[in-house]
């Protein structure tokens, strides 16, 4: 299905090096998730045992973590109780996706929607939603704070900007860089920055976290969407084309679109007018992401952020943590999870 960056393995290797860094204090974030989610409501109960037990990289929390650990955070536990902050933030928008995509499946299992209905899922994204801002008060800091409600806006504002483009086959590039800053690499951005924040580093470290966030995040969307076109359900943990039956343009279709004739265009926009599409429809935008090599010229857009990310970290001294965190720029890249 056209030709495909290949997985290396010492690359691969970047993400269990990253949990080995700071693998000890993850476990405490998930202590803290489980803490602040308990309930007494017994629906509230079910839902999140089923969801903290969905799995997950957990990219997002680590990603705190080591951040804070490069610049020399020791005392303390704010590191841990931001991470758990930040992946709260992340689980309370998932739950929320999978409600607007109507999606069965997450990581290769069944979603909340999927079991206990749509109503209960948006309740239970509002619930992480007001624990996680819980622990950004108790935090005590009105830099935390506003980074990270101001991230929660953003990427509400990225979920509505996506959904009025729903369909849109003939969205810009431009439009879809917006949405994916939004939903995705504003709280990658958030989640390295704070790392910096709660060390008092300086305004130019701090912006030098957010810099590698922000384009380690771009990087990781565009290459999940690229996955969606060439991966497999086993590995990838979701289904396979679900962002086309969705009616969601991702970078792979702004690619053909682009590329295409009048003709193929035009079947495009057909199909995209389509309340549902059919395998027919997938099995031929498939022979068109092979004709314009759109998964490659994808991955080849994605690397450009791979090595700003790699480079906003030069600005600190070399240390194991800042090998770890650049060869996660090409984990990014190169994943196969």
């Amino acid at each position: 299905m056209g030709t495909v960056i290949p997985l290396k393995k010492e690359i691969n290797n970047s993400y269990f090096e990253l949990k080995n860094l700071v693998g000890d204090k993850l476990n405490d974030v998930s202590q803290i998730i489980k803490y602040k989610l308990k309930s007494e409501i017994n629906l509230i109960h079910k839902m999140t045992n089923h969801h903290l037990n969905s799995g997950g990289k957990r990219i997002r929390p680590l990603l705190t973590l080591a951040a804070a650990k490069l610049c020399g955070y020791k005392d303390g536990k704010r590191d841990v109780n931001l991470a758990a902050c930040i992946e709260l933030i992340h689980s309370a928008t998932l739950l929320h996706d999978d409600v607007i995509d109507k999606s069965d499946l997450r990581r290769g299992i069944k979603t909340t929607n999927s079991i206990w209905g749509n109503q209960s899922s948006i309740l239970m994204g509002d619930y992480l939603f007001s624990r996680c801002f819980e622990l950004m008060v108790e935090d005590d800091s009105s830099e935390v704070l506003k980074l990270l409600s101001s991230t929660s806006s953003i990427i509400a504002q990225g979920e509505v900007l996506q959904l009025e483009n729903k369909g849109e086959i003939d969205m810009l590039e431009e439009t879809y860089f917006n949405i994916i800053n939004m939903k995705t690499a504003a709280l990658f951005s958030a989640a390295t920055r704070v790392g910096a924040c709660i060390a008092n580093k300086n305004k130019k470290e701090k912006d030098a976290l957010e810099s590698y966030g922000k384009n380690l995040g771009l990087a990781f969307q565009i290459a999940d969407d690229a996955l969606d076109y060439y991966s497999t359900q086993k590995v990838l943990g979701k289904e396979i084309g679900k962002d086309f039956f969705e009616g969601k343009t991702t970078m792979p279709m702004v690619v053909i679109f682009q590329r295409g004739n009048s003709e193929e265009r035009n079947f495009l926009k057909e199909i995209f007018k389509k309340e549902k599409r059919n395998e027919d429809d997938f099995s031929e935008t498939l022979t068109l992401i092979n004709k314009y090599k759109a998964v490659h010229e994808s991955l080849k857009r994605a690397e450009y952020f791979v090595n700003v990310s790699h480079g906003a970290l030069e600005v600190f001294e070399n240390s194991n943590e800042k090998k770890i965190l650049q060869n996660l720029t090409d984990f990014s890249l190169n994943r196969s999870f």
